[in-house]
């Protein structure tokens, strides 16, 4: 929260600097009033007299309209139920512990990958579990550590489907997207990397499992085990009760039945989520399906709920309707910090935009890039290395990403790479340097697990083991996202890769 009460500072310094040297640029895409020219940006000292008022008397408009804000605490009301009934750490146990031993790493991997929906449960559920499977199957229990973390914090963004993360970054791209005032045409499309992150996914599974099984397992040798690692098992070795069985089955109901709805609300003439009004016949198939994806944030709150509910019903977590409300109430609480670091957020973006800073800053860049003659392929995969770096600095996703969105967002857009694109970018570095950051706010929570199954293993251990992992993934990360960027493929459905923006300056 104090790094972005920080910048708001120098933001305030660099504006006033700014707006006395008379910075500024052409508008890319506006004209002056009587079309003989383009529009000129000039910076806007943040301590002039329109912008004070607009931090007072807009200071409720400016955190409560911050687009993250509100996705991540829809999604999370269902969210919160999934993981308090115990779905999500049934489910991973499921999947885990029923596994064959020659299936054991990349099993392992997908679980943790895709558990990144489960909130916590990724991190407190998948990675211990890990390391019993591993140890009751022979193998060195910090090598299942270690592709539990690669997989839970290193493949935070490779998903089958969006989820909590994807409305949270998008928000954030929709509201640098909005400050810009680029008037590209652009909607927030929670599903707008989705064919990115399943190939993400089928990237990362047979690195994880190739650099376990071939590099991180051979340099920790043949465990033997003690006396002292029966305490290790703990809870997670139990098996899973009838009741646990039988609300996984209710779950899975609840989630085929809410799939089934959201369908019948999409396809076919009429129906809510699918614009077939009058003038859209000629329309592509994404536009007129803008309500479908618009509805998503929604859907995948209701699809938490439900299967959270059914579940906890089936297993006896939940026996009133007083529980269900308890739990959505407590995961509302868990979000007080995110609530805290939004208010300084939203209004370091709002005052970066008010200042014109930031697409001057992108106009320029853009510039910089187009004279480099640099291919945009190659900008693009340094734009994931330097989030990478920077990664290793902040520990929060959303905050990096507010951080660099302002600017990031419009200078891609104005070298004809859609938001999607610049998000995709940023995911990429910033999930593959999360392992070796001690600053990742669950690294010391892995160290101790760590610690569980041999004492001396320290931080500098759990780095020198996770950095083979860093590198994999931050290379074939890099690569698929250059390769995406150069063949020109969505993103995901409705996200093209380019934009092309109306009106722009040759």
């Amino acid at each position: 929260m104090f790094l972005f009460v920080y910048l708001i500072g120098i933001v305030i310094l660099i504006s006033v600097v700014c707006s006395w040297a008379g910075v500024s640029a052409e508008h890319p895409t506006q004209m002056v009033a009587d079309g003989s020219g383009p529009l000129v940006l000039n910076a806007k000292s943040l301590l002039s007299a329109e912008n004070i008022q607009n931090v007072w008397v807009e200071m409720p408009k400016t955190f409560t309209h911050f687009h993250p804000l509100g996705y991540v605490l829809v999604v999370m009301l269902g969210a919160g139920v999934a993981e308090r009934s115990g779905l999500f750490a049934s489910g991973i146990k499921s999947v885990i512990r029923y596994t064959p031993k020659s299936l054991l790493t990349p099993t392992v991997a997908l679980v943790a990958m895709l558990s990144n929906h489960a909130a916590d449960a990724g991190y407190v559920v998948a990675i211990p579990l890990a390391a019993i499977v591993f140890a009751a199957a022979g193998r060195h229990p910090l090598a299942g550590i270690a592709a539990g973390f690669a997989g839970v914090s290193g493949g935070f963004s490779a998903n089958f489907t969006p989820g909590q993360l994807d409305a949270l970054l998008f928000g954030v791209t929709e509201a640098a997207v909005e400050s810009a005032q680029l008037k590209a045409g652009w909607t927030m499309n929670i599903a707008g990397n989705w064919f990115f992150i399943v190939a993400l996914l089928l990237v990362y599974l047979p690195v994880i499992w190739y650099v376990t099984d071939k590099i991180i397992e051979p340099r920790l040798g043949i465990w033997t085990p003690g006396e002292s690692h029966q305490d290790s098992f703990g809870e997670n070795d139990k098996p899973l009760t009838d009741g646990q069985l039988k609300g996984l089955r209710h779950a899975g109901l609840a989630i085929l039945g809410v799939g089934l709805f959201w369908l019948a609300m999409t396809f076919g003439p009429g129906t809510p989520l699918l614009d077939d009004s009058p003038g859209t016949e000629n329309q592509a198939w994404y536009v007129t399906a803008t309500p479908f994806f618009k509805s998503l944030v929604g859907a995948f709150m209701i699809v938490f709920l439900a299967a959270g509910w059914f579940y906890g019903k089936a297993a006896g977590t939940i026996k009133t309707s007083d529980d269900l409300v308890s739990m959505m109430t407590d995961s509302m609480k868990d979000m007080g910090y995110y609530l805290v670091l939004s208010f300084v957020a939203a209004h370091f973006v709002a005052m970066f935009g008010w200042s014109n800073l930031g697409l001057i800053s992108a106009v320029h860049g853009a510039g910089a890039i187009e004279s480099s003659g640099l291919p945009l392929p190659v900008v693009i995969g340094l734009i994931v290395l330097f989030s990478a770096v920077l990664n290793l600095f902040v520990g929060s996703a959303s905050a990096k990403w507010a951080l660099l969105a302002p600017v990031l967002v419009p200078m891609l857009m104005l070298l004809g790479v859609s938001p999607e694109g610049a998000t995709a970018a940023y995911r990429v570095g910033d999930g593959a340097t999360n392992i070796i950051s001690p600053l990742m706010v669950y690294f010391p929570l892995v160290l101790i697990f760590a610690q569980r199954w041999q004492k001396d293993f320290g931080i500098g251990s759990l780095t020198a083991m996770m950095i083979p992992y860093s590198i994999w993934m931050l290379v074939t990360g890099t690569v698929l996202m250059i390769l995406w960027m150069t063949l020109g493929i969505s993103l995901g459905p409705g996200a093209p890769m380019g934009i092309e923006l109306p009106g722009s300056n040759p």
